[in-house]
């Protein structure tokens, strides 16, 4: 029975009991935010949000894992925004389902919510999802017929200077305690093909790239072809993988002599020569996995001339094991090595669009769970672009990642809108996508785009000290330290 009476409400509950159950059961009814689950709820199973029959999810709550998902999802699309402001589109999400008796959704709320989200859940729908985008690409496009191509490098992510963040990812050697921040080491695996993060480890900042790169080895296949820059180029590394089948494609060692005088002639600056078995096992490798590499190992060096206008031209050297020259012409591997490139863009859009290179929770198991959104988020948007190439012939590459961020941010109130009425959300999700097919990225050949900032930034002191060690000098701009002298 429902209270009438606009008089006494607290009486309601006590006298006609609560509706608490009801108001759950059709929360976990619906499919989350409706926008996003509209356009991105085809990726993965949707089996996979459902509550467990034991654990943190196995009770009935308002905030469900679908919810909760979906939410922290939207909060990773548009960066800057609070725990608050989610909450507050929760509720209104709410009000939209006419659940008028649903109680007011608080930013702790939703925290403890994050906070329930499993992990591994996480990873299993961020395969998924790679998964997705790898299958639905058009093999013609290949640079290499019947070859997957993966790029991989590292990088590096701060985080807010807590003390549980600093034991599991210390801040680098180099910075004074409590002037620094925790730095968490990156190395991800993404598809030259889709433009999808396959997978990823992480580590601390003093892990070297190789190292990490060690850990990726399982997520390779028999027939792959794996670019990366000259940090990845070892004997251990490519002996090893040429032996599971997989050929590289890397720039050559600064360490490494670059002499084409040497070696089999295989075309104009294209010679094969053969490295030998270096006499100490490299740390990426156990004494059993170096004792099983061969003695010798051929590999293919080509030379290409890097000319740009205005520019002094530079000389790099490619070393792979694609050894046939006639099925792997110079030039193919030239170009191939040119869109290397790519991973640098893949981690731009990722860490400064997404704002994933400063996450912002304080404790380490958040820290993985926020950034495993921001590469589900990725991918998402990956997956959106990829389908607006196919349906509107538009080259996947020159999407604008930013571009198709906004799309989906500026049509997701008119998705949302029309969730009742299939054939016009249908409808704004076409023209979603044909709004991304149109923002191509120009073509701007030798672009230089330095690694520095215009934008001066406010003449302040650096920190120095640790903060409760700087005084303030009154009328002034500038902090001096205060050491405590020695007793």
């Amino acid at each position: 029975m429902a209270l009438k009476t606009p008089f006494f409400h607290a009486f309601g509950p006590l006298l006609f009991g609560r509706a608490k159950a009801k108001v759950n059961q059709r929360l976990s009814d619906l499919k989350a935010l409706e926008d996003l689950y509209a356009v991105f709820g085809d990726l993965f199973p949707e089996k996979l949000l459902d509550p467990t029959e034991k654990g943190a999810n196995s009770r009935q709550r308002r905030l469900p894992p679908v919810v909760t998902f979906w939410a922290f999802v939207a909060q990773v699309l548009s960066p800057k925004t609070s725990c608050r402001e989610i909450a507050h589109r929760i509720e209104v999400w709410w009000r939209w389902g006419n659940l008028r008796s649903a109680a007011t959704v608080t930013p702790t709320a939703f925290c403890q919510a994050r906070h329930r989200l499993s992990l591994e859940t996480l990873r299993l729908i961020n395969g998924q999802v790679a998964w997705n985008l790898e299958r639905r690409v058009l093999r013609p496009e290949q640079l290499l017929p019947g070859r997957d191509v993966k790029i991989v490098d590292g990088t590096g992510i701060s985080m807010p200077d807590t003390p549980e963040n600093q034991t599991v990812w210390p801040q680098p050697s180099g910075q004074k305690p409590g002037c620094g921040f925790p730095v968490l080491k990156l190395a991800g695996l993404f598809s030259l093909a889709s433009g999808a993060l396959l997978d990823h480890v992480t580590d601390r900042q003093t892990s070297h790239d190789a190292q990490l790169f060690r850990q990726l080895w399982p997520r390779l296949k028999k027939g792959d072809v794996v670019l990366a820059d000259c940090a990845f180029c070892s004997y251990g590394a490519m002996a090893t993988l040429v032996q599971r089948g997989i050929d590289t494609v890397v720039r050559l060692h600064q360490f490494r002599p670059a002499d084409l005088r040497r070696g089999r002639r295989l075309g104009p600056h294209d010679r094969l020569v053969v490295w030998n078995k270096p006499r100490v096992c490299p740390r990426t490798l156990s004494t059993e996995e170096f004792a099983l590499l061969p003695a010798q190992l051929p590999v293919r060096l080509i030379r290409t001339i890097i000319t740009a206008k205005g520019f002094r031209t530079r000389l790099v050297t490619i070393a792979t094991t694609l050894i046939d020259a006639e099925l792997y012409p110079a030039d193919t591997l030239r170009e191939l090595y040119a869109r290397r490139w790519n991973i640098e863009l893949h981690f731009a859009q990722i860490k400064t669009t997404l704002e994933m290179d400063v996450l912002r929770c304080k404790t380490p198991a958040m820290i993985e769970k926020e950034l495993q959104i921001h590469l589900i988020a990725y991918n998402l948007v990956r997956a959106l672009m990829q389908q607006a190439a196919h349906l509107h012939d538009a080259p996947l590459e020159r999407l604008s990642f930013k571009g198709s961020l906004d799309a989906l941010r500026h049509s997701a109130q008119a998705i949302h809108a029309s969730a009742k009425q299939p054939r016009k959300q249908a409808e704004f999700i076409n023209k979603m996508l044909e709004a991304m097919a149109k923002d191509l990225v120009p073509h701007r050949p030798g672009r230089l785009e330095p690694r520095a900032r215009k934008r001066r930034p406010k003449n302040y002191q650096l920190l120095t000290h640790p903060r409760r060690e700087m005084k303030v000098i009154a009328h002034r701009e500038k902090y001096r330290a205060h050491v405590p002298k020695p007793a």
